[in-house]
Protein backbone atom coordinates (compact mmCIF):
# COMPACT_ATOMS: atom_id res chain seq x y z
CA UNK A 1 0.00 0.00 0.00
CA UNK A 2 2.83 2.35 0.89
CA UNK A 3 4.65 1.49 -2.33
CA UNK A 4 1.50 2.09 -4.42
CA UNK A 5 0.97 5.44 -2.76
CA UNK A 6 4.58 6.37 -3.26
CA UNK A 7 4.34 5.40 -6.94
CA UNK A 8 1.20 7.48 -7.41
CA UNK A 9 2.90 10.47 -5.79
CA UNK A 10 5.86 10.09 -8.12
CA UNK A 11 3.60 9.89 -11.17
CA UNK A 12 1.74 13.00 -9.98
CA UNK A 13 5.02 14.86 -9.51
CA UNK A 14 6.22 13.85 -12.97
CA UNK A 15 2.91 14.89 -14.54
CA UNK A 16 3.01 18.24 -12.74
CA UNK A 17 6.57 18.89 -13.86
CA UNK A 18 5.71 18.02 -17.47
CA UNK A 19 2.64 20.26 -17.49
CA UNK A 20 4.44 23.14 -15.79
CA UNK A 21 7.38 22.70 -18.15
CA UNK A 22 5.10 22.87 -21.19
CA UNK A 23 3.32 25.88 -19.73
CA UNK A 24 6.67 27.58 -19.13
CA UNK A 25 7.77 26.89 -22.70
CA UNK A 26 4.46 28.25 -23.96
CA UNK A 27 4.97 31.46 -22.02
CA UNK A 28 8.58 31.79 -23.18
CA UNK A 29 7.74 31.22 -26.85
CA UNK A 30 6.71 34.87 -27.57
CA UNK A 31 10.06 36.09 -26.19
CA UNK A 32 11.88 33.50 -28.27
CA UNK A 33 9.93 34.49 -31.38
CA UNK A 34 10.73 38.17 -30.84
CA UNK A 35 14.41 37.27 -30.51
CA UNK A 36 14.40 35.12 -33.68
CA UNK A 37 12.55 37.63 -35.86
CA UNK A 38 14.91 40.42 -34.83
CA UNK A 39 17.78 38.45 -36.44
CA UNK A 40 15.90 37.45 -39.60
CA UNK A 41 16.73 38.84 -43.04
CA UNK A 42 14.17 40.49 -45.29
CA UNK A 43 14.44 37.75 -47.92
CA UNK A 44 13.76 34.92 -45.46
CA UNK A 45 11.02 36.81 -43.66
CA UNK A 46 9.14 37.52 -46.90
CA UNK A 47 9.19 33.81 -47.88
CA UNK A 48 8.12 32.23 -44.55
CA UNK A 49 4.97 32.67 -42.49
CA UNK A 50 6.48 31.21 -39.31
CA UNK A 51 10.21 31.27 -38.58
CA UNK A 52 11.45 29.20 -35.66
CA UNK A 53 15.14 29.21 -36.57
CA UNK A 54 16.60 31.53 -39.22
CA UNK A 55 18.74 29.94 -41.88
CA UNK A 56 21.02 32.95 -41.70
CA UNK A 57 21.35 35.16 -38.62
CA UNK A 58 21.72 38.82 -39.55
CA UNK A 59 22.04 41.94 -37.43
CA UNK A 60 20.62 44.38 -39.98
CA UNK A 61 17.74 45.41 -37.70
CA UNK A 62 20.10 46.23 -34.83
CA UNK A 63 22.43 48.11 -37.15
CA UNK A 64 19.45 50.05 -38.43
CA UNK A 65 18.34 50.97 -34.91
CA UNK A 66 21.78 51.85 -33.54
CA UNK A 67 22.12 54.38 -36.35
CA UNK A 68 18.89 56.01 -35.18
CA UNK A 69 19.62 59.02 -33.02
CA UNK A 70 15.93 59.24 -32.10
CA UNK A 71 15.81 55.75 -30.60
CA UNK A 72 19.11 56.12 -28.74
CA UNK A 73 17.99 59.50 -27.41
CA UNK A 74 14.74 57.97 -26.18
CA UNK A 75 16.71 55.25 -24.35
CA UNK A 76 18.75 57.94 -22.63
CA UNK A 77 15.60 59.85 -21.68
CA UNK A 78 14.02 56.71 -20.26
CA UNK A 79 17.14 55.82 -18.26
CA UNK A 80 17.22 59.35 -16.83
CA UNK A 81 13.53 59.26 -15.87
CA UNK A 82 13.91 55.78 -14.37
CA UNK A 83 16.89 56.66 -12.17
CA UNK A 84 15.83 60.14 -11.05
CA UNK A 85 12.14 59.26 -10.84
CA UNK A 86 12.76 56.13 -8.78
CA UNK A 87 14.98 58.05 -6.36
CA UNK A 88 12.27 60.69 -5.97
CA UNK A 89 9.66 57.97 -5.45
CA UNK A 90 11.68 56.18 -2.77
CA UNK A 91 12.76 59.32 -0.91
CA UNK A 92 9.30 60.88 -0.76
CA UNK A 93 7.51 57.60 -0.04
CA UNK A 94 9.93 56.57 2.71
CA UNK A 95 10.06 59.96 4.42
CA UNK A 96 6.30 60.38 4.45
CA UNK A 97 5.76 56.78 5.58
CA UNK A 98 8.19 57.34 8.45
CA UNK A 99 6.57 60.65 9.36
CA UNK A 100 3.11 59.13 9.81
CA UNK A 101 4.56 56.42 12.06
CA UNK A 102 5.71 59.07 14.54
CA UNK A 103 3.48 60.61 17.18
CA UNK A 104 3.07 64.00 15.49
CA UNK A 105 0.23 66.49 15.27
CA UNK A 106 -2.23 65.57 12.53
CA UNK A 107 -0.87 62.05 12.06
CA UNK A 108 -4.31 60.51 11.61
CA UNK A 109 -5.34 63.28 9.22
CA UNK A 110 -2.33 62.64 6.98
CA UNK A 111 -2.98 58.90 7.08
CA UNK A 112 -6.62 59.44 6.10
CA UNK A 113 -5.46 61.64 3.21
CA UNK A 114 -3.23 58.82 1.98
CA UNK A 115 -6.05 56.29 2.28
CA UNK A 116 -8.42 58.66 0.46
CA UNK A 117 -6.09 58.93 -2.56
CA UNK A 118 -5.73 55.14 -2.49
CA UNK A 119 -9.49 54.72 -2.93
CA UNK A 120 -10.34 57.76 -5.07
CA UNK A 121 -8.51 59.16 -8.09
CA UNK A 122 -9.04 62.66 -9.45
CA UNK A 123 -8.75 61.46 -13.05
CA UNK A 124 -6.84 62.51 -16.12
CA UNK A 125 -8.31 65.99 -16.76
CA UNK A 126 -7.87 67.42 -13.22
CA UNK A 127 -4.35 66.01 -13.13
CA UNK A 128 -3.55 67.59 -16.49
CA UNK A 129 -4.91 70.96 -15.31
CA UNK A 130 -2.72 70.81 -12.20
CA UNK A 131 0.36 69.91 -14.24
CA UNK A 132 -0.41 72.70 -16.70
CA UNK A 133 -1.03 75.24 -13.92
CA UNK A 134 2.30 74.42 -12.28
CA UNK A 135 4.19 74.94 -15.54
CA UNK A 136 5.39 71.35 -15.88
CA UNK A 137 4.06 70.77 -19.40
CA UNK A 138 6.81 69.66 -21.81
CA UNK A 139 9.11 68.98 -18.86
CA UNK A 140 10.48 65.69 -17.57
CA UNK A 141 9.25 66.68 -14.12
CA UNK A 142 5.70 66.18 -15.40
CA UNK A 143 6.51 62.46 -15.67
CA UNK A 144 7.99 62.17 -12.18
CA UNK A 145 6.30 64.61 -9.80
CA UNK A 146 2.53 63.88 -10.20
CA UNK A 147 2.95 60.19 -9.34
CA UNK A 148 5.88 60.58 -6.98
CA UNK A 149 4.15 58.71 -4.14
CA UNK A 150 2.12 55.57 -4.62
CA UNK A 151 -0.34 55.33 -1.73
CA UNK A 152 -0.33 51.52 -1.64
CA UNK A 153 3.47 51.38 -1.50
CA UNK A 154 3.47 54.05 1.20
CA UNK A 155 1.05 52.09 3.37
CA UNK A 156 3.05 48.88 3.05
CA UNK A 157 6.35 50.63 3.82
CA UNK A 158 4.71 52.31 6.81
CA UNK A 159 3.70 48.89 8.13
CA UNK A 160 7.28 47.73 7.66
CA UNK A 161 8.56 50.71 9.67
CA UNK A 162 6.06 49.90 12.43
CA UNK A 163 7.45 46.36 12.62
CA UNK A 164 10.89 47.69 13.62
CA UNK A 165 11.27 47.20 17.41
CA UNK A 166 10.45 50.37 19.30
CA UNK A 167 13.27 49.59 21.72
CA UNK A 168 15.78 50.56 19.03
CA UNK A 169 14.20 53.99 18.71
CA UNK A 170 14.07 54.45 22.48
CA UNK A 171 17.73 53.50 22.82
CA UNK A 172 18.65 56.00 20.11
CA UNK A 173 16.65 58.75 21.83
CA UNK A 174 18.47 58.04 25.10
CA UNK A 175 21.76 58.45 23.22
CA UNK A 176 20.57 61.86 22.03
CA UNK A 177 19.46 61.02 18.49
CA UNK A 178 16.65 62.99 16.85
CA UNK A 179 14.08 61.69 14.35
CA UNK A 180 16.33 62.42 11.36
CA UNK A 181 19.23 60.50 12.90
CA UNK A 182 16.98 57.59 13.80
CA UNK A 183 15.61 57.50 10.26
CA UNK A 184 18.99 57.66 8.51
CA UNK A 185 21.03 55.49 10.89
CA UNK A 186 18.52 52.89 12.07
CA UNK A 187 15.40 52.75 9.91
CA UNK A 188 17.04 52.97 6.48
CA UNK A 189 19.72 50.28 7.10
CA UNK A 190 17.04 47.91 8.43
CA UNK A 191 14.74 48.61 5.48
CA UNK A 192 16.96 47.56 2.58
CA UNK A 193 14.63 44.69 1.55
CA UNK A 194 11.66 47.07 1.42
CA UNK A 195 13.59 49.68 -0.54
CA UNK A 196 14.89 47.05 -2.97
CA UNK A 197 11.42 45.64 -3.64
CA UNK A 198 9.58 48.92 -4.03
CA UNK A 199 12.51 50.54 -5.79
CA UNK A 200 12.20 47.84 -8.45
CA UNK A 201 8.43 48.39 -8.63
CA UNK A 202 8.92 52.12 -9.11
CA UNK A 203 11.72 51.56 -11.64
CA UNK A 204 9.52 49.31 -13.79
CA UNK A 205 6.71 51.90 -13.73
CA UNK A 206 9.08 54.72 -14.67
CA UNK A 207 10.75 52.66 -17.39
CA UNK A 208 7.36 51.91 -18.94
CA UNK A 209 6.26 55.55 -18.93
CA UNK A 210 4.09 55.92 -22.02
CA UNK A 211 0.76 57.69 -21.66
CA UNK A 212 2.13 60.47 -19.47
CA UNK A 213 4.86 61.14 -22.04
CA UNK A 214 2.26 61.48 -24.82
CA UNK A 215 0.04 63.64 -22.63
CA UNK A 216 2.61 66.05 -21.20
CA UNK A 217 5.52 66.11 -23.67
CA UNK A 218 4.92 68.12 -26.83
CA UNK A 219 8.53 67.95 -28.03
CA UNK A 220 9.19 64.63 -29.86
CA UNK A 221 12.88 64.83 -28.91
CA UNK A 222 11.84 64.32 -25.27
CA UNK A 223 9.75 61.21 -25.89
CA UNK A 224 10.50 58.06 -23.94
CA UNK A 225 11.43 54.77 -25.56
CA UNK A 226 7.92 53.40 -25.09
CA UNK A 227 6.47 56.17 -27.28
CA UNK A 228 9.07 55.45 -29.97
CA UNK A 229 8.18 51.76 -29.75
CA UNK A 230 4.56 52.66 -30.40
CA UNK A 231 5.60 54.50 -33.54
CA UNK A 232 7.58 51.49 -34.73
CA UNK A 233 5.43 48.53 -33.66
CA UNK A 234 1.83 49.72 -33.61
CA UNK A 235 1.82 52.48 -36.21
CA UNK A 236 4.58 50.78 -38.26
CA UNK A 237 5.92 54.29 -38.78
CA UNK A 238 9.58 53.44 -39.12
CA UNK A 239 10.67 56.29 -41.35
CA UNK A 240 9.18 59.04 -39.19
CA UNK A 241 10.44 57.57 -35.92
CA UNK A 242 13.90 56.60 -37.15
CA UNK A 243 14.67 59.19 -39.77
CA UNK A 244 18.44 59.10 -39.31
CA UNK A 245 18.43 55.30 -39.50
CA UNK A 246 16.45 55.45 -42.71
CA UNK A 247 19.01 57.77 -44.27
CA UNK A 248 21.92 55.59 -43.22
CA UNK A 249 20.15 52.46 -44.40
CA UNK A 250 19.45 54.04 -47.77
CA UNK A 251 23.14 54.85 -48.18
CA UNK A 252 24.34 51.37 -47.19
CA UNK A 253 21.61 49.44 -48.95
CA UNK A 254 20.45 47.79 -45.71
CA UNK A 255 16.68 47.71 -45.30
CA UNK A 256 15.54 45.04 -42.81
CA UNK A 257 11.84 44.17 -42.54
CA UNK A 258 9.78 46.50 -40.40
CA UNK A 259 8.77 43.63 -38.12
CA UNK A 260 12.43 42.80 -37.45
CA UNK A 261 13.11 46.42 -36.55
CA UNK A 262 10.13 46.40 -34.19
CA UNK A 263 11.22 43.15 -32.51
CA UNK A 264 14.79 44.40 -32.12
CA UNK A 265 13.52 47.64 -30.61
CA UNK A 266 11.36 45.68 -28.14
CA UNK A 267 14.36 43.64 -27.03
CA UNK A 268 16.58 46.68 -26.63
CA UNK A 269 13.89 48.43 -24.60
CA UNK A 270 13.17 45.42 -22.38
CA UNK A 271 16.59 43.95 -21.59
CA UNK A 272 17.99 46.91 -19.54
CA UNK A 273 15.23 46.78 -16.92
CA UNK A 274 15.51 42.99 -16.77
CA UNK A 275 19.22 43.26 -15.99
CA UNK A 276 18.43 45.22 -12.83
CA UNK A 277 16.65 42.31 -11.17
CA UNK A 278 19.69 40.02 -10.51
CA UNK A 279 21.37 42.77 -8.49
CA UNK A 280 18.28 43.21 -6.29
CA UNK A 281 17.20 39.56 -6.13
CA UNK A 282 18.61 38.91 -2.65
CA UNK A 283 16.72 41.82 -1.09
CA UNK A 284 13.73 41.54 -3.42
CA UNK A 285 12.84 38.04 -2.20
CA UNK A 286 12.59 39.39 1.33
CA UNK A 287 10.89 42.61 0.34
CA UNK A 288 7.97 40.98 -1.45
CA UNK A 289 7.06 39.21 1.81
CA UNK A 290 6.56 42.50 3.63
CA UNK A 291 3.20 42.52 5.35
CA UNK A 292 2.36 38.93 4.43
CA UNK A 293 3.05 37.61 7.93
CA UNK A 294 2.02 39.46 11.04
CA UNK A 295 4.11 38.54 14.03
Amino acid sequence: MINDKSLSNRLTDVLNMVLLGLLGLLMLFPFYYIFVISFTSLEEYSKSDLILWPKQWVTDAYTYIFHAKEFLRSIGVTVYITIIGSLINLVLTATMAYAITRNIWGQKVFLLMVLFTFIFNAGMIPTYLVVNATGLIDSYWALMIPGAINSFNLIVIRQFFLSIPEELNEAAVIDGANDLSIFTRIVIPLSKPAFAAFGLFYAVVNWNTYFSAILYLNDPTKWTVQVILRQIVILNDVTDSLTSAARDAARSGIMPPGEAIGMAAILLATVPILLVYPFLQKHFAKGVMIGSVKG
